[in-house]
């Protein structure tokens, strides 16, 4: 046999009781549905590209960047938080950037995200017809309902004048599948849902996430660029089972990165430690139709602000006094080089399961050196604030673009 025919040839271990089956090293195909080996190629290159087609940064030098290292799975590339009044013209702009995407790499996935924030200005946007009917529901000639929206229980104003949705309430359903068409239209095919537990709190059965899931893929079927759109969401539970199947495509969480006190700066991942999500990943039948004992997941860098001791090694929930993407940024490069790493190895290490989202672009609550945005690119005339972490990535990812 020739040796580069062998490189190409499937690697096939059983998936049973989580034991974890090795994919054709470049595999991206799927139509409808999607195998657990194409799935894990994605989420082996993942990065979190915050706001990439949403107007953050230099969208040519991003594009770039996504190539050189080799990205495959684009999270975060569009999302509100609130903001409903800019909603439809932000979703416009993205869809005319996606085919820019695709046609340097045509198996990108771009999710965008649908969050556990609803605010007043909702009430700006018209309900159309479809979304009615989706449900079953008479069509009315009105815009939607913050009232009927956000949940009535002490989520209501987590958010300050804002409020977290309540999937239960059928004014949410219509909202989130409203939100979620539009962006399957505009070409996304992944979406994060945000906190899904905290959403539907008081619905042990998942029923309602049942109901919009099963709409939105329904739309997906007809509509979505591979007729499919890959659904995730933050599960501290552990996932969202219904009937011992499977709600999410794949699940989501942060690092939870546990700082050493006696280590200025230092830290580790740990499992265990507070509520990380390592070893927990629910299993059951997916929508793809495969069974596995633990469903694949990301873990990432999340962003929630910073205490009033940054760089104090004060507990949970901070790093050092920040959270996870600021107190990665505020390390040194070869500090940062050093826990990418170490990060990635140790999560294939302790759970297969598991796969790292890569830091490409986040919001940083507590800014470096007057740069209040993160980005991995190397610095340049377009990106002059670029942290120059990309050349690791790709390194890590052993991308040969």
């Amino acid at each position: 046999m020739r040796p580069w025919v062998a490189i190409l040839l499937l690697t096939v271990t059983v998936v049973q009781s989580g034991t974890i089956a090795h994919a054709i090293e470049h595999d991206y195909t799927f139509d409808r549905t999607i195998s657990r080996p194409v799935l894990e190629n994605y989420l082996d290159r993942a990065i979190t590209e915050e706001l990439f087609v949403g107007g953050m940064g230099n969208f040519d030098d991003n594009l770039r960047m996504l190539k050189h290292t080799g990205a495959k799975y684009i999270g975060r590339s569009l999302h509100f938080w609130g903001n409903e009044k800019g909603m439809l013209d932000g979703i416009t702009t993205a869809s005319k950037l996606i085919p820019k995407v695709h046609a340097v790499d045509p198996d990108m996935i771009l999710e965008a995200c649908i969050f556990e924030i609803v605010t007043p200005d909702v009430e700006l946007i018209p309900v159309p017809d479809w979304a009615f009917a989706a449900f079953g529901l008479a069509p009315e000639h009105r815009n939607f309902r913050y009232k009927d929206i956000v949940a009535t229980d002490n989520r209501a104003h987590q958010w300050g004048s804002s409020g977290v949705p309540d999937v239960t309430r059928q004014e949410t359903k219509l909202w989130f599948y409203f939100q979620a068409r539009m962006l399957i239209d505009a070409g996304f095919e992944a979406i994060h849902f945000g906190q899904v537990e905290l959403i539907e709190r008081g619905d042990p059965t998942h029923f309602s996430w049942y109901q919009v899931f099963t709409q939105v893929r329904a739309y997906a079927r007809e509509h979505a660029r591979r007729h499919m759109v890959l659904i995730n969401g933050h599960v501290p539970g552990g996932g969202l089972v219904r009937n011992g199947k499977l709600l999410l495509d794949f699940h989501a969480f942060p690092l939870r990165i546990k700082e050493i006190g006696a280590q200025p700066q230092e830290a580790k991942l740990e499992i265990g430690y507070w509520d990380s999500y390592f070893g927990r990943s629910a299993g059951g039948q997916t929508y793809s139709g495969w069974s596995c004992e633990h469903l694949p997941y990301l873990v990432e860098y999340d962003n929630y602000g910073h205490s009033d001791k940054p760089g104090t090694a004060v507990g949970i929930p901070w790093v050092w006094g920040y959270d996870e993407i600021c107190w990665f940024a505020h390390q040194s490069a070869a500090k940062r080089s050093a826990f990418l790493k170490y990060a990635r190895n140790w999560v294939r290490s302790n759970d297969p399961n598991g796969h790292v989202q890569m830091p490409g672009s986040r919001t940083l609550a507590s800014p470096v050196e007057g740069n209040g945005w993160y980005f991995c690119n190397s610095a340049s005339s377009a990106t002059p604030q670029g942290f120059g972490d990309e050349d690791v990535i790709a390194k890590l990812w052993g991308s040969r673009n």
